[in-house]
């Protein structure tokens, strides 16, 4: 059983940044394909970013391009994503997937099987 973990949300004004952190515990030395999703209050569930399996490849929702930045540390077998130049609309509890049988990048919250608890980004205005 894979158990990932956010951490990194919190309070922060418009402008400002924040790294978002999504760790695996279980089978923590194998590598996964990982993708951040977000939701906010009355949303529906929106893709945001996402890395292919070896970190070669990175998509992004066009509205976060050149804003937002995913990566992988495998030593660390960490995906951050690293959020600047916040805005108030970007306010949303933010999750992480995961999943063993994907290789690349993907979009669609339908193919990923393991998911964080969460972690609430707030941007004040």
């Amino acid at each position: 059983q894979v158990q990932l973990i956010e951490s990194g949300g919190g309070l922060v004004q418009a402008g400002g940044s924040l790294r978002l952190s999504c760790g695996t515990s279980g089978s923590s030395s194998r590598k996964y394909a990982t993708g951040w999703f977000r939701q906010a209050p009355g949303k529906e569930r929106e893709f945001v970013a996402a890395i292919s399996w070896s970190g070669d490849s990175r998509i992004y929702a066009d509205s976060v391009r050149g804003r937002f930045t995913i990566s992988r540390d495998s030593a660390k077998n960490t995906v951050y994503l690293q959020m600047n130049s916040l805005k108030f609309e970007d306010t949303a509890v933010y999750y992480c997937a995961a999943d063993p049988s994907l290789v690349a990048a993907v979009r669609d919250a339908d193919d990923y099987t393991y998911w964080g608890q969460g972690t609430q980004v707030t941007v004040s205005s």
